[in-house]
């Protein structure tokens, strides 16, 4: 006889993300998902900028956020922009919750020239991310396998 296990509960957390406009920014839409298959909300320029290549350039969303309680925010690239040379520089961001400032999008560009950003361009993704906090344990170290060098070490 074949035993039937329930599927195994999670707890629930509240995932409404906190948002505020930052006095004074322009009005750009809120964080929201694309597509209802979208995994993340996109994230809006407030401000006109002209990317130089070598050179970062932080964005700003005219947005404040707050994760909820048990969570923080991780900003991403958006793949869209990468394919043209737009790069987030240190993807992922991660937006504690106890920080209360504007969010901005460090990017740079790839390529010779100028890539320009228009107030209302998506520049970025925004995700909530559960939070597991750690502690740091003093120990020994012992790897499971013969392994050492990283970056690559086992040839794939």
């Amino acid at each position: 006889m074949e035993r039937r296990t329930s599927p195994r509960r999670v707890s629930r957390v509240e995932r409404r993300i906190v948002v505020e406009r930052v006095d004074g920014a322009p009005n750009v839409p809120l964080p929201s998902r694309a597509t209802a298959g979208s995994a993340c909300l996109d994230l809006h320029a407030a401000e006109s900028v002209e990317l130089e290549a070598g050179s970062v350039s932080l964005v700003r969303t005219g947005l404040k956020m707050r994760a909820p309680a048990g969570t923080f925010l991780e900003v991403r690239p958006r793949s869209g922009l990468s394919s043209r040379g737009v790069l987030m520089v240190n993807a992922p961001g991660t937006i504690d919750r106890d920080y209360a400032g504007e969010v901005k999008v460090p990017l740079t560009f790839l390529f010779p020239g100028r890539y320009r950003i228009e107030v209302g361009d998506r520049i970025g993704q925004v995700r909530i991310v559960l939070d597991h906090p750690s502690r740091v344990a003093n120990g020994r170290v012992r790897p499971r396998e013969s392994r050492s060098g990283g970056f690559g070490s086992t040839g794939r």
